[in-house]
Order: structure tokens, then C-alpha cells, then sequence
């Protein structure tokens, strides 16, 4: 394994409906869109500035990004 390639740090982008503006729960998880599993922060905000730009007439459609290194690794991303 190359020692000079950069740490992977998986980040998640997701979004969907949202029962309420001022929440974080989705209306249906059956229908929440799983963009995709992205290895750094940058190809995570790219993907996810899309889906939101595609989706910004709908207020209750929202997407985010996890920080899934920060769950599989917590010891290593306090903050």
C-alpha cells in the first residue's frame, strides 16, 4: 500500500423530504436518496451542491454530508 496517497475520509451524502424546515426527519426513509459514499470532504460537497441545486424550489428537500470518518475513527476527529 502507497504510504503517499492522501487518508481516506468517508463522507456520506444523502437528502430527501423533510417533515419540518426547522428539523432533521426525513417523511419517508424508504425514500431517502442515497447519493453515494464519496473519500474526501471535497467529491462529498460537490455531489451534494448538485442534488441541492437541483432541488432548491422544494424548502422541505434537503441533502447533507456525513462524516462517516468521524463515526468509524471518533478517536482520532475530536474536535
Amino acid at each position: 500500500m502507497a504510504t503517499d496517497s492522501p487518508k481516506q475520509l468517508l463522507h456520506l451524502v444523502i437528502g430527501g423530504e423533510l417533515s419540518s424546515i426547522e428539523g432533521v426527519t426525513f417523511t419517508d426513509l424508504a425514500a431517502v436518496d442515497i447519493v453515494g459514499l464519496y473519500p474526501n470532504y471535497a467529491t462529498a460537497y460537490t455531489a451534494w451542491k448538485q442534488k441541492a441545486q437541483m432541488t432548491v424550489d422544494s424548502a422541505q428537500t434537503r441533502y447533507f454530508i456525513v462524516h462517516l470518518h468521524r463515526l468509524l475513527e471518533p478517536e482520532t476527529h475530536k474536535e
